[in-house]
């Protein structure tokens, strides 16, 4: 069969951050996260014997009418996109269009929003196939299985039985992540694909596991389609790594699992670069949880000396009664501390900030700004990104804000506007405006004068510059993104 994996070119308020992303956003400045997930499923596929293609739009600049006219030359035996809530209305039109272009091309449409509303997409739009759960590349590659004669659908596939939705019941996380090849670089055109924050090239990503062992914030999309943490076997991740060293002379990868594993798995993943010199090579980053960082102290000095250069760390909100009530499972103090400790073990940490929170006060929101502010100017995190809550359907929080009526809308009818450039919460003592300055005011925290010192005090090769310039670039850009709010 040919199967094309596609994300086309999405008309918007900008560059839409849609592949292997969290939470959705509109970026004035493109960047393009690569899709591990259905990058795999694109390498499985064509282990199998099939034709696929890969086709991203958005990552290649390429036009709608481009996409269209590609659908329409190819013909393949299915289209299948990842979609998320703000966007899932324009691939519905995008099936209508693809149905009446080229009617007997089967469509599919899979990611965290179809699989916490997988029937209204099916009423909605004539798409052919929704796909719940997040292991894509195991379920499409059972899916198509099935529709070339060999076996059954997988579980969680919703699908049309003439007039009527049919679905093969609750999908299932049952495949093996130490069975999948790697990932086919070439065939899913990773050089597309970067991290704004990258200090060298050849970058790429990986993906030790999914999704994060803790697994139950309640404001997190990926809860929906990963309720449960499985990950690679340290060997596998090592091969890989010194695959993409050898083969693609990679100088840097960043980890995009959403916590990387902990514990014993990572102590034997840093002494396995070491043994192998891919510490030599490369510089390593990845997600990890402040509360991994400070319960583990003596990993942090052995993830120096392993090519760790930076970690991406989620601190929320300064509030302890929101970490809590988000079900965090984490102590402010555990924030300041895992800053402190990875700061002075050499490890960058980028801060993850969020605010607009319906039950949080202006002075909760300014103590969080306080706190970012003050963990830049001390130097013990080096970036951090603001976003504005957003409720996803599938989490705990969506369900809260509709029985509570926290949504400023109808939440249903307009998901075009979960796309945070407006808040979708209301809270108690802040406007719109208010909350998308506040955002706007944590990237300006980049601009002190004591941060700003410090970085251009740290500038020690043309490398190091270059990653200045790209950052100062990308802050602007974000400041400009909280500047649109909806009149």
């Amino acid at each position: 069969m040919k199967i094309m994996i596609a994300y086309p070119r999405l008309e918007g308020k900008g560059s839409p951050m849609l592949t292997q992303n969290r939470q959705f956003q509109w970026m004035s400045i493109g960047s393009y996260i690569y899709p591990l997930v259905t990058a795999s499923a694109a390498t499985l596929l064509d282990r199998s014997g099939h034709d696929v293609i890969w086709y991203d739009g958005i990552a290649e600049g390429l036009p709608y009418s481009h996409f269209l006219e590609t659908v329409e030359h190819e013909r393949p035996d299915l289209v299948a996109m990842e979609t998320k809530t703000p966007v899932v209305k324009l691939h519905w039109d995008i099936v209508r269009d693809i149905k009446q272009r080229t009617p007997d091309v089967r469509t599919l449409l899979m990611g965290d929003h179809v699989t916490a509303l997988p029937e209204e997409s099916m009423h909605q739009a004539p798409v052919d196939f929704v796909l719940t759960g997040g292991d894509y590349d195991f379920s499409l590659q059972d899916l198509v299985n099935a529709l070339s004669g060999h076996g059954d659908m997988p579980r969680g596939m919703y699908y049309r039985d003439g007039d009527t939705v049919g679905n093969t019941g609750h999908f299932v996380l049952d495949g093996d992540l130490k069975s999948l090849p790697f990932i086919d670089r070439d065939l899913t055109k990773a050089h597309l694909y970067f991290e704004k924050w990258k200090k060298r090239e050849p970058f790429r990503y990986t993906m030790a596991g999914r999704d994060c062992q803790w697994g139950k914030c309640t404001f997190c999309s990926w809860t929906t389609t990963f309720p449960s943490f499985r990950r690679r076997s340290v060997e596998s991740l090592l091969d890989e790594i010194e695959m993409l060293v050898d083969h693609y002379g990679v100088r840097e990868i960043f980890d995009d699992t959403g916590n990387f594993p902990a514990g014993r798995w990572l102590k034997e993943f840093c002494e396995g670069m070491i043994e192998r010199g891919l510490n030599k090579e490369i510089l390593f980053s990845c997600n990890m949880r402040f509360d991994f960082l400070v319960k583990n102290p003596e990993l942090l000095p052995l993830m120096k000396r392993a090519g760790f250069r930076k970690m991406k760390s989620g601190l929320e909100s300064a509030n302890q009664a929101t970490l809590d009530r988000i079900n965090k499972n984490i102590k402010v103090e555990h924030i300041v501390e895992g800053c402190r400790m990875a700061s002075e073990a050499g490890i960058d940490i980028q801060l993850t900030v969020m605010v607009g929170y319906p039950w949080e006060t202006r002075s909760d929101a300014v103590r969080t700004l306080d706190l970012a502010r003050s963990l830049m100017a001390k130097g013990h995190a080096e970036m951090l990104q603001s976003t504005v809550v957003v409720p996803y359907p599938g989490t705990p929080l969506f369900k809260e804000a509709v029985e509570k009526g926290w949504i400023r809308f109808s939440p249903v009818d307009a998901w075009e506007r979960y796309d945070m450039t407006e808040p979708v919460l209301v809270t108690p003592d802040m406007e719109a405006e208010e909350v998308m300055k506040l955002c706007s005011d944590i990237y300006k925290s980049f601009m002190t004068p004591r941060f700003v010192l410090r970085q251009v005090m740290n500038v020690r090769s043309m490398e190091d510059l270059g990653y200045l310039l790209r950052g100062g670039k990308a802050v602007l850009g974000h400041i400009l993104d909280f500047a649109r709010i909806r009149a």
